[in-house]
């Protein structure tokens, strides 16, 4: 069965005669058997053998210089073979450990996870000790083949090799190359695990701390910040300072987790996000507590001084009603008795001015903050025992001075009588007191009325009218004033910046990046300058005489305010083009011509501001028009206002979405937008490594709009000052049409859960508050009910 291919037959017949004869009767009988159609040669004697075939080409025995042991030849091959066999179960056991590391369960307490990474190391270092095994086989195969052996023939021999020798260095390169894709793999594998395992005990740290925060946040809730006496407002503030020690050390401990929070995020942990949100809801709670409590210590420390100056001026009425009583009416009626009796009542009131004077409403004043209906009965109490001793002492005044001016006899000594004593000038109707800071303590007048006259109460009721009015007419003007100066200011930078730009004469001035650009650096400036000069600022200068008409100009004017939006969206854009060339020699020159402090910058900043500018002066006038005309359309006005700046902050988020195949204004109007944390619905059954990230959720920031809920992972963008900008890369998208809705999940009333499609998708989404929760499914809400009619 000699191959095909062989195309001449050479037979080196033997040297003996019998082994020659059957040599020749063999091979007749073979070549008629096997049918050999090529040429035979019969070959008598090595020498003639050389004859056809070079003495280099054949080794020793046929009379050649080849040195070819076969027997050397397959223990190489066997080795070589051997070698590549190694690295194949290598390689299937380095696959094998990658799928398990992969695809193992794991467990959902520390210890079993500590106990798993420390066998998948130790296999790790075995694997690693068979890989050095094997490679140090593989070099030791490759130097033999790299020795030369002495001889003439070494370098034909060397000729023999250099296939073996490649395909040993291939398997080595192999070998190394799987290496270190494992280390790599094996590093990847435990930073992950090591990171998972610093994430369980931070969040076991957080939860603990957390919970005691939570736990001493209700407890002290519970402490009232207020008293009806000095003793009670004592306790409480004793009982207080134990709480503010606890919650100290509580605090010490939440920072202790909020640092071990910022040395994961620092070491660039996966979690970086969830990290950084824990630590500041750490944070948030540590202060909320410390507020509170501070809150409350300040409201009872303000409740004992309050009791504090109520007692001494009751202590001080005591004194001076004994000492009335204990003087000697007898002994009073001489001259000198009674000009003694007078120096005693005299340096009495001196002394005592300070808590027999005590004016009402001042302490209204002092500590309007901590008081109480029960405080405020205290305080009237006080007054009316105050108004007593001072009528009783005027009395006993006014008799020794009749007695010391007109010299009488000695009058028949009597026990006093109370009378009804004349009225008395209270401190509320001294000179000294301003008539128009009465307002606050109307509770205090309406008592003073009863008391003393109704005029009283009509005097300090129109006093608070004419304050009100003369506050609203304030903020009114400040509005209009303010409307003015700020169309004024966008005349002069259309004027003196914007048309510059066009006249010849600064053309040579004029950046070349700012060349045909200008309505990108002003955006839609003139548009809002022309609203403002010729419809708004006439309309809000029309209410000057009518007040009531504010809420109106709003109102009308609400659908004008729509370009805002489209100025604000242009403002990133514009802020770019401006970092470009604020250096320029052509806005200095214009900043020079114009006389401006500020650079254009500031001023390209103002309709921002102004619109912000509107919504806290709708406020301030809300809060002198609560019983006025206009005050329904006054507050509609401030709403439409805030969602006019709602409106503007959402757009502004939507403009730095990144990575969205498609128009996103054919999704309609954005309506809500903000950060949540989300997890992701996956299928049932024991969790993999590679869903190692569902644990955790995800922090996205979302976008409803009209037709779609749009999730996109917030980015920050390298860089320092105004080119540091986020951006928003979309992830994915839900279509309205198909979403549906729970309102709440269980352990959390943060979270709500959104699915999709037949809850194909579920997503369970947590806000950072219960409000900012229940204002997203209100407009969820409106949007399904609005598909389903």
């Amino acid at each position: 069965s000699f191959p095909g291919n062989l195309h001449l037959v050479m037979v080196l017949r033997p040297t003996g005669f019998f082994q020659r004869t059957f040599t020749d009767i063999g091979f007749r009988f073979s070549q008629e058997d096997f049918l050999l159609k090529l040429p035979v040669v019969m070959l008598s004697s090595v020498s003639d053998l050389l004859t056809y075939i070079d003495e280099q080409q054949l080794t020793p025995e046929f009379g050649g210089t080849l040195e070819y042991c076969h027997s050397e030849w397959v223990i190489f091959r066997t080795a070589i073979e051997s070698f590549a066999l190694t690295v194949k179960e290598i390689a299937q056991m380095l696959q094998s450990f990658g799928t398990e590391l992969a695809e193992t369960e794991l467990p959902d307490d520390m210890y079993s996870i500590e106990r798993i990474l420390a066998l998948r190391t130790e296999k790790y270092y075995q694997l690693k000790e068979d890989i050095t095994a094997v490679t140090k086989e593989g070099n030791l195969l490759l130097s033999s083949f790299e020795e030369p052996d002495p001889g003439e023939c070494s370098q034909e021999q060397h000729h023999e090799r250099p296939g073996d020798w490649e395909t040993v260095h291939r398997l080595l390169g192999q070998l190394h190359e799987m290496e270190t894709a494992f280390d790599g793999f094996w590093e990847k594998h435990q930073l992950k695990m090591e990171q998972y395992l610093q994430l369980w005990k931070f969040e076991q740290s957080f939860q603990e701390v957390k919970n005691a925060i939570e736990f001493l946040m209700g407890q002290q809730a519970e402490l009232p910040d207020t008293g009806d006496s000095v003793l009670q407002v004592k306790q409480r503030l004793k009982d207080l300072g134990h709480f503010d020690g606890m919650a100290q050390d509580l605090i010490g401990k939440a920072q202790v987790v909020i640092l071990h929070g910022h040395q994961l995020a620092a070491n660039h942990h996966y979690a970086l996000n969830l990290i950084c949100q824990q630590c500041n809801e750490l944070r948030h709670h540590s202060d909320v507590l410390s507020d509170e409590i501070k809150r409350k210590q300040m409201r009872l420390q303000k409740t004992l001084d309050l009791h504090t100056r109520l007692q001494q001026a009751l202590q001080c009425c005591d004194e001076g009603a004994y000492l009335l009583a204990n003087q000697q009416m007898d002994k009073c009626q001489s001259k000198e008795g009674a000009q003694k009796a007078l120096q005693d009542i005299e340096r009495f009131l001196e002394s005592s001015s300070a808590y027999l004077n005590y004016d009402p409403q001042a302490l209204h004043y002092d500590f309007e903050s901590v008081l109480t209906s029960e405080l405020k009965c205290q305080i009237q109490s006080v007054q009316v025992k105050l108004e007593n001793v001072r009528s009783m002492f005027e009395n006993r005044q006014s008799c020794f001075k009749k007695l010391l001016d007109k010299h009488v006899r000695p009058v028949q000594l009597v026990a006093p009588r109370p009378e009804n004593p004349p009225r008395s000038k209270s401190p509320l109707f001294s000179p000294k007191h301003d008539v128009s800071l009465s307002f606050p303590f109307l509770c205090l007048a309406s008592h003073t009325c009863v008391k003393n006259g109704a005029g009283c109460f009509v005097f300090i009721f129109t006093s608070y009218s004419v304050k009100k009015d003369s506050s609203k007419h304030h903020v009114i003007n400040e509005l209009i004033e303010t409307e003015r100066v700020y169309v004024e200011e966008l005349f002069t930078v259309l004027t003196g910046y914007r048309a510059e730009m066009d006249n010849p004469a600064m053309l040579i001035l004029v950046p070349p990046v700012l060349r045909n650009r200008k309505d990108v650096l002003f955006g839609n400036m003139p548009e809002i300058y022309d609203f403002h000069n010729k419809i708004f600022l006439h309309s809000l200068e029309s209410c000057l005489g009518a007040p009531e008409r504010v809420g109106f100009c709003f109102l009308d004017r609400r659908e004008d305010f729509q370009m805002y939006e489209k100025y604000c969206q242009n403002k990133p854009r514009s802020e770019s083009l401006w970092r470009q060339c604020s250096e320029s020699t052509f806005f200095q020159e214009c900043q020079r011509k114009l006389e401006h402090k500020l650079g254009l910058d500031s001023y390209l900043l103002k309709p921002v501001q102004r619109l912000t500018k509107y919504q806290l002066l709708l406020k301030e006038l809300l809060k002198y028009s609560t019983s006025c005309d206009g005050v329904q359309e006054l507050q509609e006005a401030l709403v439409a206002m805030l969602d006019l700046l709602k409106s503007v902050n959402d757009s502004m988020h939507q403009i730095s979405i990144t990575g969205y195949d498609g128009d996103l204004s054919e999704l309609g109007k954005v309506l809500m937008q903000g950060s949540f944390s989300v997890w992701t619905g996956h299928r049932k059954g024991p969790t993999k490594m590679k869903d190692l990230a569902r644990f955790k959720p995800m922090q996205r920031h979302l976008f409803l709009y009209e037709k779609a809920l749009v999730f996109c992972k917030k980015r920050e963008e390298h860089g320092d000052g105004y080119d540091k900008t986020s951006s928003y890369s979309f992830k994915h998208f839900l279509k309205m049409n198909a979403v549906g809705i729970t309102e709440n999940v269980k352990g959390d009333h943060r979270k709500f859960e959104i699915w999709y499609s037949g809850r194909e998708e579920v997503y369970v989404v947590q806000a950072q508050t219960v409000d900012l929760k229940m204002a997203w499914l209100n407009e969820i809400r409106k949007i399904l009910f609005k598909q389903q009619e």
